[in-house]
């Protein structure tokens, strides 16, 4: 089990339970288990959830996003719900900003 801090400095463990969950439910993520803590740890933008979870995204390509959903349960404790990719940049954008990097 690996742990990353998020941008609010909470450590985020990523569990064999949830990387198992990630990878059947999203097969084209089996090789990207770094990059969903890279995103969680070092995001382009961080947008809010519906159930106070917090949805980290980075930008892999041109058009192509990797999405990283993450709960934040306390100040030292918090981890990763599930992890995909998608083109589908104004559906994110709908929510609301929590953090982005400086440009």
């Amino acid at each position: 089990m690996e742990i990353v801090r998020s941008k609010n400095g909470v450590p985020i463990r990523l569990t064999e339970e949830r990387w198992i969950h990630i990878t059947e439910e999203h097969s084209e993520m089996a090789g990207l288990y770094y990059d969903i803590l890279e995103t969680v740890e070092d995001p382009d933008v961080i947008y809010e959830g519906k159930e106070e979870e917090l949805i980290a995204v980075r930008k892999v390509e041109k058009g192509k996003f990797l999405v990283a959903v993450y709960k934040e349960c306390s100040s030292n404790d918090g981890f990763i719900i599930t992890a995909f990719l998608t083109r589908k940049e104004r559906q994110l954008k709908r929510r609301r900003k929590v953090w982005e990097r400086s440009k």
